[in-house]
């Protein structure tokens, strides 16, 4: 896609005036840092960071028993949770391959406000919308809402602030107002900080953000870019589609097993997932820490004692350890647990890590 055709967000314009450096990103053209990853990345884990990622989907599935509905085709069971709260879940294809991770949120039995990945929103509004039973409808509706993450330990102080509600569960949320507009408050995020995620309505992105930002900024935090976003979820091993998920990577594979509601009747990709789970998955997503200098990237090639075991599917610099960290898929073959040692082929220098089970630092979500 051309930087012509990329897509802009309903606050292109703040970015500009922050100083943001943008690259693509899913089809949309994102805002990657402002004072750069590092120090947005440490106000994330140490004050409080302030994101922009309305370029996520948004599609409003309504209609008589509209949570039956998805609950027969996305792998989480929405019977574990009920009005007001908000679910991780997987479309998968009947071959046990990931279509995409969302959130889905559990307005009522008939109303699912679902938040996709970018560029994947049409894949999966598309093959819900060709199986809902009458009465139910998918809509698109990427460019009604906007999305903004406030994650750190002061990001309560900040929606204080603002007469936004925080007292929260994890994984929950309120419909408020700020301002007289309504905006949707939700405890989560993709930082492993706590952290809220703010839904107002597309036209009304630009004064609640510089409010945040104001905010934000008088508490000595960071606006934060795509590059902090990267380095915050790679540090606790949350997997990125196209990277730890993907049409041929299932979510046993990628450690999301959690995600998937195996006493369920029916969902998409459930014989495939059971079987393999059975059997166990012939690949699983292992962290990377580093051992020797290096900054380790995707699609390198994890050596055990010679021999290809695996491949790396993120890889940088973790600003919190000071070290090179990666997330690779690593052969179950190989036989190999936390602790071992593994050497990467950064461009034809062999460099020493060691596994670990992700998350590389301490959870902090709840």
């Amino acid at each position: 896609m051309s930087d012509q055709q990329l897509q802009q967000g309903p606050i292109h314009a703040i970015h500009v005036e922050l100083g943001a450096t943008f690259a693509p990103f899913g089809g949309w053209e994102m805002p990657v840092s402002y004072a750069g990853t590092v120090a947005e990345h440490t106000a994330v884990r140490e004050n409080v960071g302030l994101f922009d990622v309305s370029h996520l989907g948004k599609a409003l599935v309504a209609g008589p028993d509209a949570a039956k509905f998805v609950n027969s085709t996305l792998t989480n069971d929405l019977s574990k949770i009920g009005p007001g709260k908000a679910q991780y879940t997987l479309c998968c294809t009947e071959s046990g391959g990931v279509v995409d991770d969302l959130i889905v949120y559990y307005v009522s039995d008939d109303e699912l406000f679902l938040v996709p990945n970018a560029a994947n929103t049409a894949a999966v509004v598309a093959a819900l919308a060709k199986v809902a039973p009458a009465g139910v409808t998918v809509t698109d509706q990427h460019r009604d809402h906007a999305v903004f993450a406030v994650q750190g330990p002061k990001s309560a102080d900040i929606l204080t602030g603002l007469g936004l509600p925080t007292e929260i569960e994890y994984m929950a949320f309120v419909d408020a107002e700020w301002n007289g507009v309504p905006v949707r408050v939700c405890r989560s995020g993709y930082s492993g900080e706590r952290g809220f995620e703010l839904l107002p309505r597309w036209a009304d992105a630009d004064p609640l953000f510089r409010a945040l930002v104001s905010a934000v900024q008088a508490v000595g935090g960071q606006v934060a870019g795509l590059g902090a976003r990267d380095t915050l979820r790679t540090e606790m091993g949350y997997p990125l589609h196209g990277h730890e998920l993907s049409t041929s990577i299932s979510p046993l594979q990628a450690r999301c097993g959690w995600a998937v509601g195996w006493k369920k009747p029916e969902f998409w990709g459930r014989d495939a997932l059971l079987a393999e789970k059975e059997s166990g998955p012939a690949r699983r997503l292992w962290g990377l820490r580093a051992l020797d200098r290096g900054v380790l990237r995707q699609d390198q090639t994890v050596l055990r004692d010679g021999e290809r075991v695996g491949v790396t599917t993120s890889g940088t610099f973790s600003p919190t350890l000071k070290v090179g960290i990666a997330l690779a898929l690593i052969d179950s073959a190989a036989g190999l647990s936390a602790g071992d040692e593994v050497a990467v082929d950064v461009r034809g220098r062999s460099l020493r890590a060691e596994l670990v089970v992700p998350p590389f630092v301490e959870d902090h979500t709840k």
